[in-house]
């Protein structure tokens, strides 16, 4: 089964927390409470999220985080790489830095890289909007994205 990590699905539900509250800015203190993750788990996945400029923070009195860019320009494989790294079934992908003992001999060498993109393109096809939208009781095909853009 491919399953994606619980840090990864907290950082999901941290995203659309930030989207649903439009260009507000939330402390980590402020996301915990409304998601019920934990804050140290929410500190976590808030500095992942920023060393891939899916957010931004701001400091001072006033400080806080928000959406790096629109809800709707956000993929969810832009999340989980943010939180897992690339996006792939197996080690042998393109780009890999991983090295396979019998990759000169394998008959599958680069046939998975169809497969992982198809993958990576499904993800990406799916947006926060989307994602939170469902939370608010629409859908995004019904105008949620353009709410969640403000």
């Amino acid at each position: 089964m491919f399953r994606l990590n619980r840090l990864t699905d907290y950082a999901v539900v941290v995203m659309a927390q930030l989207a649903l509250r439009g260009k507000a800015t939330l402390t980590a203190g402020e996301i915990a409470r409304d998601t019920g993750v934990p804050l140290p788990t929410v500190a976590k996945v808030l500095n992942a999220l920023a060393r891939d400029g899916l957010i931004v923070s701001q400091r001072g009195a006033a400080g806080g985080y928000g959406l790096g860019r629109p809800a709707g320009e956000i993929g969810v494989a832009d999340i989980i790489q943010a939180i897992e790294g690339p996006i792939a079934l197996t080690a042998c992908v393109e780009g890999s830095t991983s090295h396979c003992d019998v990759e000169s001999l394998c008959p599958m060498r680069g046939g998975w890289d169809k497969v992982n993109r198809a993958i990576r393109d499904a993800l990406d096809s799916v947006t926060l909007a989307d994602m939170a939208g469902p939370v608010l009781g629409f859908e995004a095909r019904d105008g949620a994205e353009d709410r969640l853009r403000a």
